[in-house]
């Protein structure tokens, strides 16, 4: 099966790609009275607001993490909290200089 490859690249793809799921969950669970337009538009106004859903974001990040040390595929989650480390700067970036 796909999922159970040990590769750094496979980590980094799903270490990018689960914030995404993580980020349109939390749309969908606090802002699901906007349009979904109308949640962009509000994060690219207020970016303080976006570094923190950015942070929430990557509790998708954790849980997968989870996943592939306690299956022991660890050149995969290496991957994973690489691309992490990556989205907590973009985080920081946005939260210091924005």
């Amino acid at each position: 099966m796909i999922f159970n490859r040990d590769q750094l690249s496979f980590g980094l793809i799903l270490g990018f790609i689960a914030p995404i799921f993580g980020l349109f969950g939390y749309y969908y669970w606090k802002f699901s009275l906007f349009t979904l337009n109308e949640f962009f538009q509000v994060l690219m106004l207020q970016k303080s607001l976006l570094s923190g859903i950015i942070s929430i974001a990557l509790i998708a990040n954790a849980i997968v993490f989870t996943v592939y040390i306690n299956k022991q595929k660890d050149k995969t989650a290496k991957g994973i909290f690489i691309a992490t480390c990556i989205y907590a700067l973009i985080a920081l970036g946005f939260k210091w200089f924005a």
